[in-house]
């Protein structure tokens, strides 16, 4: 399972989330820079090694978008990756993207993560990036596999969607940032986890995830 430190009450979460977005996704000011550095992992020694992301790259939509690579002990599998329906397919694919950005952002070490605040807004890009920061906070990365599965599209209209899914946590572990030390656990319960997110589509054809509710130990995720 994948570990991060709880104990930062939600004050604190929020502001360093919101010092992520300012910083390491590449929107603030160069005034602080010890503070961007922190946020960024630039000490952390995490490998800058990375290869390309299973999401997809070449969308064909015209989209300007920015790559997502992950580290090469990373990997993300995704079911389900075609519906028939193109408007439910491009769903689908923006969502692997969220879930690539974020984990890009844990796992690769960097000044900026513009892949980050691309794919999410709201309340789901400062849940992503309370998420990313507590990796940090904790020292902590991950490394293995996890799955996603059950994967299903409900349009609402043109511009918004609804997607749920499951992921499996049981083959990816948490790794210390400076040592590299693998923390490998048996798979549990709470290795299965369910999403719901809320999707709009923007000006620029882009799916954003605006809002995700997700239940760790989740029955219907449970093999």
């Amino acid at each position: 399972m994948r570990t991060r430190t709880t104990t930062a009450t939600a004050a604190a979460a929020l502001t360093t989330a919101v010092a992520l977005l300012l910083t390491a996704c590449g929107g603030g000011s160069d005034s602080d820079d010890s503070g961007k550095d922190e946020i960024a992992g630039a000490d952390t020694g995490a490998s800058a090694s990375a290869s390309a992301s299973p999401s997809p790259s070449a969308s064909g939509d015209g989209v300007d978008r920015p790559e997502i690579k992950l580290p090469a002990d990373v990997k993300n599998v995704f079911e389900g990756t075609k519906t028939g329906d193109p408007v439910k397919d491009a769903v689908l694919a923006d969502n692997e993207r969220m879930i690539n950005s974020i984990d890009e952002a844990i796992t690769v070490d960097a000044e900026e993560h513009p892949a980050l605040k691309f794919y999410s807004k709201d309340n789901a890009l400062v849940a992503a990036a309370t998420y990313v920061q507590s990796f940090y906070e904790g020292g902590t990365t991950w490394t293995g596999s996890t799955r996603y599965y059950d994967r299903e599209v409900t349009l609402s209209g043109d511009n918004a969607a609804t997607v749920t899914y499951c992921g499996d946590e049981t083959e990816s572990y948490s790794k210390d940032r400076k040592t590299k030390k693998v923390k490998k656990t048996p798979g549990d319960a709470d290795d299965y986890v369910s999403y719901n997110a809320r999707m709009e589509k923007n000006a620029d054809g882009v799916w954003q995830t605006v809002n995700v509710v997700s239940e760790r130990g989740s029955e219907k995720c449970q093999p």
